[in-house]
């Protein structure tokens, strides 16, 4: 049956993956992927051999309309990302918005996203929530906090290894340096870590390291 499939795949290890995930995968005619040479490792571990088509926000304008017209000639398409469910802080919102929009029908797999096992092991209140994504890098950035000021619900960032220290202390300025707050990384593989305290002593904790791999920052709402 012609259908979209999005299909989250592991934030780290591989055995996260679903049974229902590699089945469907297995199935479909067309795998879109991210990165195809990481979805590639994804589906050797699993023995799939799949034809892949890079699909990405620097291509994903393109090549719209032959997607909708090959899945409405009869084909089923799976949607991957590198890692997680595909539309959060990924590629996938256009092609599901023009699938709904031309009757296809668009078929959503639970499983792996980053944030959500972060958020859980955070400590922070977990109940209410607001994720933030990636912030601006640079225009509306500190915009966009000051709007956060006030925002009593735990607030979940994404963040390049890179720029974590820069926002620790962005964050300490608009929100307070006492703030309680968490730095969780590299979930689910060999150095996962959480680091838990105010923002100011995780801020002191990493200074002077070099962190590796993806970061979420999580800090809790005002009080």
């Amino acid at each position: 049956m012609s259908k979209l499939f999005i299909v989250p795949t592991p934030v780290g290890n591989l055995q996260d993956f679903t049974y229902r995930g590699v089945s469907i995968l297995e199935e479909a005619d067309l795998v879109l992927a991210e990165d195809t040479r990481k979805t590639g490792i994804l589906l050797k571990h699993y023995n799939l051999t799949k034809k892949t088509l890079s699909h990405h926000k620097f291509n994903e304008h393109k090549f719209l309309r032959s997607l909708i017209s090959r899945i409405e000639s009869g084909e089923s398409v799976a949607l991957v990302s590198d890692a997680g469910m595909p539309g959060i802080s990924d590629p996938g919102y256009l092609l599901i918005r023009e699938c709904i929009r031309n009757g296809i029908e668009v078929e959503a797999l639970p499983g792996p996203t980053a944030f959500l096992p972060a958020l859980v092991a955070s400590g922070l209140p977990c109940e209410r929530f607001c994720f933030e994504g990636f912030l601006p890098v640079k225009k509306g950035r500190k915009k966009k906090l000051e709007e956060l000021r006030d925002e009593k619900r735990t607030m979940i960032f994404y963040e390049s290894p890179f720029r974590v220290s820069k926002s620790l202390a962005q964050f300490s300025e608009v929100f307070g340096a006492d703030r309680p707050a968490c730095l969780a990384r590299e979930l689910s593989k060999i150095h996962e870590e959480y680091i838990r305290g105010s923002l100011e002593d995780i801020l002191d904790i990493i200074s002077g390291r070099e962190l590796k791999g993806e970061c979420i920052l999580l800090v809790g709402g005002k009080t």
